[in-house]
């Protein structure tokens, strides 16, 4: 699979808020990059949705033009490594290429009904024991069929494809020859038996989803096809595809049992890798692959991990800026969070989109609390941020708790993690040092690293991981008051639950 010639490897990270694509030297370094922000379509409250033509269009004009950056030519690509958005979801046709329905993205509430019902009926545990997942419309598998709810009456469904944004992308990639997943994005799905590693036939009747509509399941290191020549004017083969936490897990060294790292995006995403043992944490953490590749003998390793997703993190920031408008810029809310000496009693529930772990509750809603007369912009702010670290605290707990050993240090990446206030606040909460990287996309940095060795352009992962240079490790300081207002917080937490029921 190795091309001699070729120099760069190609990464496409496709996300929540935009698509981006990173070219790597073998020094492991970016040398271009492109950037597309992907427009977010809110139809009733609760509800969000992206244009999964948008999504392609944009990852093709992210591709062309991060290769034209770098003054490099398609031939010196060696391979493609992708990682997404989990758990957003699509249909398409087959023939036409068409989507059936905007996409489900993962923060969309809609299917929270089918889902308490679910739960009703006690399909929780059975549910929980065959994917490792709690009941939540964070998954794939109530968006699935909320689709064909809507969509099956209009269609042949022989004629239909089912997939998250990384299989609708592969399949376009390949021009249409390859309908796949990998193992990280399909155990997002609710559909996907984590010790098996297939489709569960029992899961897919719960939620009557017919089996051939839905893609092969493969390898997150290996080869998934080639791109259509006429893309980028040369077949790329594409050898990695993991989702978009995996990949920072990855690309943060986490490969093994007791190494734990915390992604700042759109939401919170703590993952700590459990080896070849899926760990269980029952109702607060799920159990997930981390990823999987064939070994010498072409028998797969397999390895898993516990995550606690935490929905509403950059979100809350964005919000601050477009909704709210108290912001221009995110960057500006670390200054402001540092002109107050505390939150002023106001503190900030992140339910923009439901809670996620620990407390799984889709009817929650934001919230502020604790505002008087003399609450100012400042401690606004201020408490959106203080909000994202408790979020993360609560979850490290969860960890701890189903753990011999607590955990020493929080590897960190991802947009939010540039405000220093806020990793300051989450080692003064958590106790233990955070560490955060000079490369902050790490998410892209892993799907590289892994389309790379699966592909030979490099062969030593540990060397790559290494070579990784730190930019600052936050220590943490006495916080005696941030730790009662902690206690204080989970009391407004508890105020915002069971909102919307």
């Amino acid at each position: 699979m190795s091309n001699p010639s070729a120099k760069y490897i190609l990464a496409l990270d496709l996300g929540t808020t935009g698509n981006r694509a990173f070219l790597f030297n073998h020094d492991g370094k970016i040398v271009g990059q492109a950037y597309k922000e992907l427009t977010q379509y809110y139809p009733q409250p609760g509800w969000l949705e992206h244009d999964p033509q948008q999504i392609w269009q944009d990852t093709c004009w992210v591709m062309q033009t991060a290769v034209q950056q770098a003054g490099i030519t398609a031939t010196e690509i060696a391979a493609i490594g992708l990682t997404v958005q989990r758990e957003t979801c699509l249909l398409w046709d087959k023939t036409t290429g068409q989507p059936l329905h905007p996409a489900i993205v993962w923060q969309d509430r809609r299917t929270a009904p089918l889902c308490n019902q679910l739960q009703e009926q006690g399909y929780a545990p059975e549910i929980y024991d065959r994917t490792g997942l709690v009941i939540d419309a964070y998954f794939s598998a109530t968006k699935l069929k909320w689709l064909l709810d809507h969509t099956a009456d209009k269609v042949d469904l022989g004629n239909v494809l089912a997939g998250t944004i990384d299989t609708w992308v592969l399949w376009n990639l390949t021009g249409g020859r390859v309908h796949a997943t990998d193992d990280s994005n399909a155990s997002r799905t609710m559909l996907f038996n984590l010790r098996s590693r297939q489709w569960d036939a029992r899961l897919l009747d719960i939620f009557g989803i017919p089996a051939h509509l839905l893609p092969e399941v493969r390898p997150s290191l290996g080869l998934f096809g080639v791109t259509d020549a006429q893309l980028l004017g040369v077949e790329i083969p594409i050898t990695a595809i993991l989702g978009d936490q995996q990949a920072a897990l990855f690309g943060q060294g986490c490969d093994r049992a007791g190494l734990i790292k915390c992604t700042y995006g759109t939401g919170c995403f703590l993952v700590a890798h459990t080896g070849a043992e899926i760990r269980r944490s029952p109702g607060q953490l799920v159990s997930t692959v981390a990823w999987t590749r064939a070994d010498q003998t072409g028998a797969p390793e397999v390895g898993y991990a516990l995550e606690g997703s935490m929905f509403t993190t950059g979100a809350c920031i964005q919000w601050l800026r477009d909704g709210l408008k108290l912001i221009q810029t995110a960057a500006e809310t670390e200054a402001m969070a540092a002109q107050v000496s505390d939150n002023g009693g106001v503190y900030f529930v992140p339910a923009l989109s439901g809670l996620g772990a620990p407390h799984w509750d889709m009817s929650a809603r934001g919230a502020f609390l604790g505002i008087t007369g003399g609450a100012q912009r400042e401690h606004l702010v201020r408490s959106v941020l203080e909000a994202i670290a408790y979020q993360v605290k609560e979850v490290v707990q969860a960890v701890d708790a189903c753990s011999s050993t607590k955990v020493q240090r929080l590897k960190v990446d991802g947009g939010a993690c540039n405000n220093n206030f806020l990793m300051q606040f989450q080692a003064d909460v958590l106790g233990i040092p955070v560490e955060r990287p000079v490369v902050r996309d790490v998410t892209v940095q892993g799907v590289a690293f892994a389309a790379g060795l699966a592909s030979g352009f490099w062969q030593d992962y540990a060397a790559l991981v290494n070579n990784r240079q730190s930019d600052r490790v936050f220590e943490p300081k006495a916080a005696t008051a941030a730790l009662e207002n902690f206690t204080t917080w989970q009391k407004a937490l508890s105020r915002a639950k069971s909102w919307a029921e």
